[in-house]
C-alpha cells in the first residue's frame, strides 16, 4: 500500500498463504515438548517417517536399493520426482505407494482430538473479526498449500461454508479459501450443483493445474495476489520444489503498478534465506521488521504463535486480547 493510501485511511488489503509449518505450529502450541521428528508435520518430518516405512517394503525397494538411505536431510517430494523421472520398472506403483503413505501419515498425526484442540488458526480469524482490526485491514483471500482441513475448520467457524472457488462463476462475496493442491476432505465436494470427489494434486514433478477445478482455483489466487497490499506467509518456505507458486507470485507482481509486501512469518534465519533466494521480490519483510512489532526473539520456537501474540497486543492491547476466545491462549 502506498504512503498516500495509508495517510488517507484506506484499509490495507491482506492475503494469507499457509504452508505445512502453519499446521505444525498448532501441534507445537499444544505440545511444546513434542519430539518433532516423531510427530511433527514439517515436510522433513513427514519425509523421514514415510521413507523409513517405504524402505521396509520389498516391492518398493526393488531396483532402488542403492538410493534407499533413510538418514540426513530427506525430501519426499524430491524423491517422488526423481523416481517419476527415472522411469525405472514399476516406477508408478512405487511413487503411488509414497503418495499414499504421505496421506496416511498426515491423517495419523491429525487425530480428531488434536484437531478439536487447535486454536492458532481460529485465533487468527478471531483477530480479523474484531472491529478495530476490520477498520484497518481487509482480508481478500486465504491461500493454502496444505491437504489438511485445519484452516477450513477455522474458516467455517467464522465465515460459514468455505468458498473454495471451484468454478469461475463462484460468487465473489465471500472470502476465497484457495487450496492450491487440493484437500483430503474433498471426497464429496459440491461443484456445479452435484457431489463429486476431487482428487488432490499429489507430491512430485507431474503436477498439473490446468484441469477442473484447479484452473479456477489458481486463477482466483492470482486475482487475490494482484489485489492485496500485503501477503502474509505462514509456515511456508517458498520451496523451489513448487515452481508454480513462485511463478504465481512473480506474475502477480508484474500485473501490479507497485510491489506488494511479503511478510515472512517464520524464524529470522528462514526469512533471510527466502529474501536472499527471491531478491527480485523487493518487499520481502522478515519477522523482526514486520510492522514494527518489535518481536524480541528472532528465532522463536513457534513463529506463528509469537507473531500472532505481538500482532494482537499491538492492535488491541492486552486487556482486550485476554477477553477474546482463542486469542487469550497466545498471550
Amino acid at each position: 500500500m502506498s504512503l498516500a493510501s495509508l495517510e488517507s485511511g484506506q484499509k490495507k488489503k491482506v492475503a494469507y498463504l499457509f504452508g505445512a509449518g502453519a499446521t505444525h505450529a498448532e501441534l507445537v502450541a499444544l505440545y511444546p515438548d513434542l519430539l518433532q521428528e516423531r510427530e511433527g508435520l514439517l515436510i522433513s518430518h513427514v519425509s523421514s517417517r514415510v521413507i523409513e516405512k517405504a524402505s521396509a517394503d520389498t516391492d518398493y525397494l526393488h531396483n532402488l536399493e542403492t538410493v534407499s538411505a533413510t538418514s540426513g536431510s530427506l525430501n519426499i517430494e524430491l524423491l517422488i520426482s526423481l523416481i517419476e523421472n527415472s522411469k525405472i520398472h514399476d516406477w508408478a506403483s512405487k511413487t503411488q505407494l509414497l503418495k499414499d503413505l504421505v496421506e496416511e501419515d498426515i491423517k495419523t498425526i491429525l487425530t480428531p482430538y488434536r484437531l478439536g484442540r487447535f486454536y492458532l488458526h481460529r485465533a487468527l480469524l478471531r483477530l480479523h473479526q474484531h472491529k478495530a482490526i476490520r477498520e484497518k485491514e481487509e482480508i481478500v483471500g486465504f491461500i493454502s498449500l496444505n491437504y489438511d482441513d485445519v484452516l477450513d475448520r477455522a474458516y467455517r467457524q467464522y465465515y460459514g461454508e468455505p468458498n473454495y472457488c471451484f468454478t469461475l462463476d463462484t460468487p465473489s462475496t465471500n472470502i476465497p479459501l484457495l487450496k492450491l493442491h487440493g484437500s483430503f476432505n474433498w471426497s464429496a465436494a459440491r461443484m456445479r450443483g452435484r457431489r463429486r470427489t476431487i482428487e488432490i494434486i499429489p507430491l512430485g514433478s507431474t503436477k498439473s493445474y490446468l484441469h477442473a477445478p484447479y484452473a479456477s482455483i489458481w486463477n482466483r489466487a492470482s486475482e487475490v495476489l494482484i489485489k492485496c497490499d500485503t501477503l502474509r506467509v505462514i509456515g511456508c518456505s517458498l520451496s523451489q520444489n513448487d515452481l508454480h507458486l513462485i511463478d504465481l507470485l512473480f506474475k502477480a507482481h508484474l500485473e501490479r503498478q507497485e510491489a506488494f509486501e511479503v511478510e515472512i512469518i517464520a524464524s529470522e534465519n528462514t526469512g533471510s534465506s527466502i529474501r536472499s533466494n527471491y531478491g527480485f521480490f523487493p518487499q520481502i519483510k522478515t519477522l523482526v521488521v514486520i510492522e514494527n512489532l518489535l518481536i524480541p526473539d528472532p528465532q522463536p520456537t513457534n513463529p506463528f504463535e509469537t507473531w500472532l501474540k505481538y500482532k494482537s497486543l499491538n492492535m488491541l492491547g492486552k486487556a482486550r486480547v485476554r477477553r477474546l476466545k482463542y486469542l487469550r491462549n497466545v498471550v
